[in-house]
Formats: structure tokens, C-alpha cells, sequence
């Protein structure tokens, strides 16, 4: 990948993977801007705002540092900060006056991920499907507008080297694992994200959200949706939602070279292979009664 790439005027600076589906640099809404509704409480709000400014890259965060990333104003934040810490979700260092997640966050966060032997299980499969076809895998879920990763897997002959790691983010709109995991939500839950998406456009939406639609309909006719250098030339991608009874789904996605990948692979190889993974671990959940 050539580091001195054109990239949209949409993309971050600090993007080191480009618009191919797998990118976690896109410019995000303000956290601030992010709820908007009749029925929002705005300190809770922004108190989960704040807790989901944190990420593996972003441990130690101040005070003018959130206030920034969210867009509440630096005084709103201090208060919110120490109740925060007083409730035990965060904790603020001595020293440098820092603060991170504390216990109470580390318990939220654990249990809303999947069971651990979903994980486990999907661990296995996608390490088999890594190395079987030296590519780069991943698993993820919806938080708000986002696909935060849960897990990824690289063959160990892979090529690639996309810097993902899990509690890291791609945005829902810019990304083939968010298409996918989109054609699978209830109507309502996918009607208001797209109705979230659309009151915060950029120069590039009008293409986005028709490539976004025709994905959606391209996994609800083959379970899974497909980009064959579209906007990287060098990458291929392959992504299938993981739908589960009675909890949020998953997502899978595929990443690799276009020159060892050939669209007719992705179609007739990649796709069906993810989801054959997603049939096993959706069978592993039980079906509520």
C-alpha cells in the first residue's frame, strides 16, 4: 500500500488503511451530536459518551481531551468526570490527573460481549479460515454508529497489515462489515440508523449510500457482501452478518489481495466460507422459548 495515496477528502489524515471496508480512521460525528431524541437523558447521555471516548489506543485520557472528543462543554465534563469516578466506572490518576475505566466499565463491557464460548468458537474458525486462505479476519459488533471490533485472526502468510485490534472502530456507514451487519437489523432499529446517517452527510454520501444500499440488498440475496478493489485497488473484502436468537447480531469480515483473490473467489470461496461460520455459531445459541 503506498503511503503517499490520494485519498477522499472525507478520509482522516491519520488513516492508515483507506475506504476499503475495513478502515477505522473515517471522521466520526461529534460524540456530542450523536443522540438526538424526545425521549434522551441528556446527563446520561453524555456520561456514556464519555465512557465510549476510551479505547485500547486512547487508555489514559484529561480532561480538556474528552471535552474535545465529545464536544460537552470542558466544565460539564469535569462534573460528569467525578461522579463518574465517585460510581467506580472510571478512575482518574494521581499523578499525571489522567483518567481510564475502572471495574465497574471492565463489567459492563464483559458482559455485553458474546458468551465466552461463542467467542472461543469463533476464534477457532476464524483462525482456520485465516490460514487457509492467508487473509485478514475479523468479528464485530454495532455500538451506536460504529462496528467495534471483538476479535481478529491473520494467516500466518498473509500480506497484510491492517492494525486492527479488538475495542477498535469502523463507522457503520463507511464499511462493508457495517452494510452487512445493517441488512440483518429489525426495520425499525435499521430505518433510525439510516435516518441518523442521512442528517449528517458529507460531499461523498450520495455515493456512499447508494454503494450502502446495494450491499444491503447484495447480502440479503447471497447472505454475504463482496468488494473487489472498488476503492483500493490491492485489497478484497467479504463481509456476512452473524443474525443471533433473541441478542444483537454479530458481523465477519474478510480482507485480502486482490492479486491472490479473484472476484469469482470471493463469490464462489470467501462469502459462502463466512457463512458457514456464521450457520455454526448462530446453532451454538439457544433458542430462547
Amino acid at each position: 500500500m503506498q503511503p503517499g495515496r490520494s485519498l477522499p477528502t472525507h478520509v482522516d489524515a491519520r488513516s492508515g488503511n483507506g475506504p476499503h471496508g475495513v478502515d477505522t480512521a473515517w471522521p466520526k460525528l461529534p460524540r456530542g451530536e450523536r443522540a438526538a431524541s424526545d425521549t434522551t437523558v441528556t446527563p446520561l447521555v453524555r456520561g456514556l459518551s464519555i465512557l465510549s471516548v476510551f479505547a485500547p489506543d486512547k487508555a489514559a485520557l484529561g480532561n480538556l481531551e474528552i471535552a474535545r472528543a465529545t464536544g460537552i462543554p470542558a466544565p460539564t465534563v469535569l462534573r460528569l468526570l467525578k461522579s463518574l469516578v465517585a460510581l467506580g466506572y472510571l478512575h482518574q490518576d494521581k499523578t499525571s490527573r489522567k483518567y481510564s475505566l475502572a471495574a465497574a466499565s471492565l463489567a459492563l463491557g464483559y458482559a455485553a460481549i458474546a458468551d465466552p464460548d461463542l467467542q472461543r468458537l469463533a476464534g477457532i474458525e476464524m483462525r482456520k479460515l485465516a490460514e487457509a486462505t492467508d487473509t485478514y479476519v475479523l468479528l464485530g459488533t454495532r455500538e451506536r454508529l460504529d462496528i467495534l471490533i471483538l476479535d481478529t485472526r491473520i494467516g500466518s502468510r498473509a500480506v497484510l497489515d491492517l492494525r486492527l485490534r479488538p475495542g477498535m472502530r469502523m463507522h457503520i456507514a463507511y464499511s462493508l462489515m457495517g452494510w452487512a451487519l445493517l441488512a440483518v437489523l429489525p426495520e425499525a432499529e435499521r430505518s433510525y440508523l439510516l435516518g441518523e446517517l442521512e442528517r449528517h452527510p458529507d460531499d461523498n454520501w450520495p455515493i456512499i449510500g447508494r454503494r450502502m444500499h446495494e450491499k444491503i440488498a447484495q447480502v440479503r440475496e447471497l447472505g454475504f457482501g463482496m468488494l473487489h478493489g472498488d476503492w483500493e485497488p490491492e485489497l478484497a473484502c467479504v463481509a456476512a452478518p452473524v443474525p443471533l436468537p433473541d441478542r444483537p447480531p454479530l458481523v465477519l469480515g474478510c480482507v485480502g489481495r486482490t492479486g491472490r483473490l479473484a472476484q469469482a473467489r470471493l463469490e464462489r470461496e470467501l462469502g459462502p466460507r463466512l457463512v458457514a461460520i456464521a450457520q455454526t455459531l448462530r446453532a451454538r445459541v439457544p433458542i430462547p422459548v
